[in-house]
């Protein structure tokens, strides 16, 4: 059993950081001296190899560059260049985020593959420049100087940013022909593809380079890795040391330079979209997670570090239980242990100390921890790497803090001296991260091959214990976590399907088509791991572990509104591989139409119609009916405008007899929400402004918004007297309130819109639910639920409605819930609770159903309810009384 070094608590955010220690261990370059003096790159002559123009607009996919002669050779001009103004402009940005496309370099290209990037204007207001650190607009110059520095560089813009800035891929190794080039793709398949006689080939034990992955400042406010990544390519870029020709003729080593550009320019550690880029890599929803999740499947690293902050002392992955369960573990252990062990050697090895730097001593959770920084979730890059490949993955967080109140409150030239020590740091675990990849070449291909082996053979997982893992001590009972996986999963061809199909393509998952229709995931193949911990219920770990760093349970299965089941044997008919989903897209060709409104998807068609003024009416049992129009031109241009539709958003019209009663009009959403509920209704087509206190208090124009949804960010006892009187006025007028959580449902109360009472569940439990379904608003709704800091109701007043429960018994199926201290707030308490409930004026919900935009099964509830609250303007739902602002049922 390992013992305690330092207590970390339940999900914290870690930055609670002062120092760092580093240890030298058989570091393969000179770290650079710890002052934060910018190093200029030396400039020299061109070589007359062939350069692409980045010019720069990564929006626009392959191919749509053209050939001009430049005098070095083919040059390709790329684009227009990205809206500099969209970190400005919230629903352009969110539209960036759903439709950006990425360009696909042809990985048979040799190497070097010189680009010349675009300089960006200078921005004299990015963070970066107080710390000392490399802004965001110097990238693309100094990416040039070290393309510049010999034939080992190459730098390509790999995506953009939710905010329209590039992203800047890296890639050093030795110069490769075409030939070779191409050489390298065929044996990076093999591995994947034929693992077995990827194992007995001589070509890739001799010839093969191992992919190494750097990913730098995912946080934005965490960017150190950046500039330690940028010195450590300029000294490989001219190194002639024996040491460094062997790393680079036997390894391709790629930066990712800045993952999170928008958050490094303006401080923030969300991108411009306020996602936590880190919490993104299962639901993808941002263009920069896009980009990681292509570099990884294509470049198949072996080994990947991610550079964060701030702990002090530096901690150093592996971490702490409970593990993945759908890992090969031992494999991934093994390695990144021993890397670890390098890494804290390296850091250490630097020489800061406590009394001298501020700086403590690195720690490896795994052996100084028992709980509190787990591996559990594939939300994190190196947890997702994991299933991609990477026999060694680490996050790595960096010592001393600058980000938050320090980088408010500091001198800059203590900021400086502790980003110029971080700088250091980081650079002291990429070089022993290099050493070990080059040192055990060998074995990571070997142990990489045979992960992919064993998925593709439906092997056993190897428990990992003192005899399957030697290398790593005091491995205990709580460190075993295996699962069993089924035969295959199915999936239902509707759109829910279709769209978990697309995902589950994008993440190189293979899927089949069988001949009734059916989509059939078989679960022998080489990514086994990812396709289970996607499609899987995963598992109620309560009693495992009292702390969770992050979420717990994440089904795509239970909460993407797709009909999934595990099946024990591949069905006998033939079997077709495919490449993508089977359209959805129907219309019917005459009558009244229906559109269900159970799909994200279907929402987006109804609000694109909508908004083009297509009449539609809400039925009884809550999806949309299109009216056929009586004259010929009318239903022909209807027809036209719906067919746009359901191939934009792949969904389906069917003809229908039901007539619906209630007209539907384009709803326009004020909205006190967190960053993935604004950015999940603006997926589904709403039209969102958001708003907090202080914009209401300043004069909110209420004219601009049918209906009022608040989760966070707005105190009613916080507005003034005028504000709560134009408030009462926008109610009474008909407009109803959607509230999420105890903040929506004090706001419901303390206007007098709803009466029901809020009981909070344990505040760190989160996980899969299982609900009941009753009213209309859930319609159709999937049988399971997402929780977050889980909310019941009681005390339900006249005229409240019970739209959900929690399920009786145990409602929890999977994820990480216990009671307090004193018995309370578990999952018994909530059982059979209500979990939605809805009255004339508002609609309440105590689940999570639009967290970090990930349930999407689960968003038409909500879609559901702003419709409902925003068309019940008869005029005499309510009454403002402008003494006190509340409101109450004058009719």
């Amino acid at each position: 059993m390992r013992t305690i070094a330092r207590a970390v608590p339940p999900r914290p955010v870690l930055i609670t950081a002062v120092a760092l220690t580093t240890a030298a261990g058989s570091l393969l370059l000179q770290p650079r001296p710890a002052d934060a003096t910018p190093r200029p790159v030396p400039r020299r002559g061109s070589a007359p190899d062939p350069v692409t123009r980045e010019g720069s607009d990564p929006v626009g996919g392959e191919g749509s560059g053209t050939v001009v002669r430049g005098d070095s050779g083919p040059v390709v001009r790329e684009g227009s260049g990205p809206d500099r103004h969209a970190g400005l402009a919230p629903a352009a940005v969110a539209q960036r985020a759903l439709t950006a496309t990425v360009p696909r370099t042809d990985p048979r290209l040799g190497y070097p593959r010189r680009h010349l990037l675009s300089a960006d204007p200078a921005n004299p207001a990015d963070a970066s420049r107080k710390l000392g650190l490399t802004p965001y607009d110097a990238l693309a110059p100094r990416l040039n100087s070290l393309q510049r520095l010999g034939d080992r560089v190459s730098a390509e813009v790999a995506g953009v940013s939710a905010g329209g800035h590039r992203l800047y891929l890296v890639t050093v190794t030795a110069p490769e022909t075409a030939d070779q080039a191409t050489a390298q793709e065929r044996m990076r398949d093999l591995i994947e593809n034929a693992p077995v006689t990827a194992a007995k080939s001589a070509e890739i034990r001799t010839s093969y380079k191992t992919p190494v992955l750097v990913d730098d400042n995912i946080h934005g406010d965490e960017r150190e890795g950046t500039d330690a990544s940028l010195d450590l390519i300029q000294q490989l870029a001219t190194a002639n040391d024996a040491r460094t020709k062997d790393l680079l003729a036997h390894s391709r080593l790629y930066f990712d330079i800045t993952a999170n550009p928008d958050g490094r320019i303006a401080n923030t550690r969300a991108n411009a979209n306020g996602f936590d880029l880190n919490r993104d890599l299962i639901t993808a929803s941002q263009p920069e997670t896009r980009t990681i999740r292509r570099l990884t499947i294509d470049r198949q690293p072996a080994v990947l570090l991610d550079l964060h902050g701030y702990v002090n002392g530096t901690l150093i992955e592996p971490t702490t239980p409970p593990h993945g369960e759908n890992y090969e573990y031992d494999l991934f252990l093994k390695n990144t242990y021993a890397n670890a062990l390098g890494m804290e050697s390296a850091v250490n090895g630097l020489g800061y100390t406590p009394a001298k730097d501020g700086v403590s001593p690195a720690q490896i959770p795994f052996r100084d921890q028992t709980e509190g920084w787990d591996d559990w979730p594939p939300v994190f890059t190196p947890q997702y790497a994991a299933f991609q490949g990477a026999v060694a993955a680490h996050t790595v967080e960096i010592p001393l803090q600058v980000n938050n109140e320090a980088y408010d409150t500091l001198p800059t030239a203590e900021l400086r001296r502790r980003a110029a020590i971080n700088v250091a740091v980081a650079g002291a675990a990429l070089r022993a991260t290099l050493d070990f990849a080059r040192s055990h070449r060998s074995s990571l291909i070997a142990d990489q091959i045979e992960l992919f082996r064993r998925g593709a053979a439906g092997a056993e997982q190897v428990p990992v214990s003192a005899r399957t893992v030697p290398e790593v001590p005091d491995i205990g009972p709580e460190d075993v976590y295996t699962t069993e996986f089924p035969r295959a999963y199915t999936i239902a061809a509707d759109t829910a399907g279709a769209r978990l199909v697309a995902h589950l393509l994008a993440n190189d998952v293979r899927v089949l088509r069988a001949a009734t229709g059916a989509y059939l995931v078989d679960m022998h193949q080489p990514k086994r791991g990812l396709a289970n911990a996607l499609l899987a219920d995963g598992r109620d770990i309560s009693g495992k572990v009292s702390a969770m760093y992050d979420i717990s349970a994440w089904s795509l299965g239970r909460l993407w509104g797709a009909t999934v089941e595990p099946v024990t044997a591949l069905p006998g008919t033939p079997l077709t591989a495919v490449s993508a989903p089977s359209p959805v897209a129907y219309v019917a060709p005459h009558g009244d139409l229906r559109l269900r409104l159970t799909d994200p998807a279907e929402f987006a068609a109804l609000n694109s119609l909508l908004r083009q003024g297509i009449p539609v009416r809400r039925a009884a049992d809550g999806s949309a009916i299109v009216p056929e129009p009586k004259t010929a031109p009318e239903a022909k241009a209807s027809r036209a405008k719906v067919t746009e539709a359901a191939k934009a958003h792949d969904v389906a019209f069917e003809a229908t007899s039901l007539t619906g009663t209630t007209p539907l009009r384009a709803t326009r959403v004020a909205a006190a929400i967190t960053p993935g509920e604004l950015f999940a209704l603006r997926e589904m087509g709403f039209d969102v402004t958001p708003v907090t206190t202080d914009i209401l208090n300043a004069g909110f124009d209420w004219s601009k918004a049918d209906v009022l949804f608040v989760s966070t960010e707005l105190a009613y006892d916080d507005l003034t007297p005028a504000t709560r009187t134009a408030l009462g006025a926008f109610l009474s007028a008909g407009h109803g309130l959607v509230g999420r959580g105890v903040t929506g449902a004090a706001f419901a109360s303390a206007t007098g819109l709803l009466t029901a009472t809020p009981v909070e569940g344990t505040e760190e439990a989160n996980g899969v639910v299982r609900v009941a379904d009753s009213g209309p608003l859930t319609n159709g709704a999937p049988r399971y639920g997402f929780v977050y800091a889980p909310v019941w109701f009681t005390g339900l007043g006249a005229g409240v409605r019970v739209e959900q429960s929690y399920a009786t018994g145990n409602p929890l199926l999977a994820g990480h819930w216990r009671t307090r201290a004193d018995g309370s707030g578990g999952p018994a308490d909530a059982a059979g609770r209500p979990s939605v409930v809805s009255g004339r004026h508002a609609v309440l919900f105590g689940t999570e159903p639009l967290f970090r935009d990930h349930p999407k099964g689960e968003l038409p509830q909500v879609g559901r309810a702003l419709f409902t609250m925003a068309q019940t303007s008869d005029g005499t739902r309510a009454t403002a009384h402008a003494s006190s602002g509340s409101v109450e049922e004058s009719g």
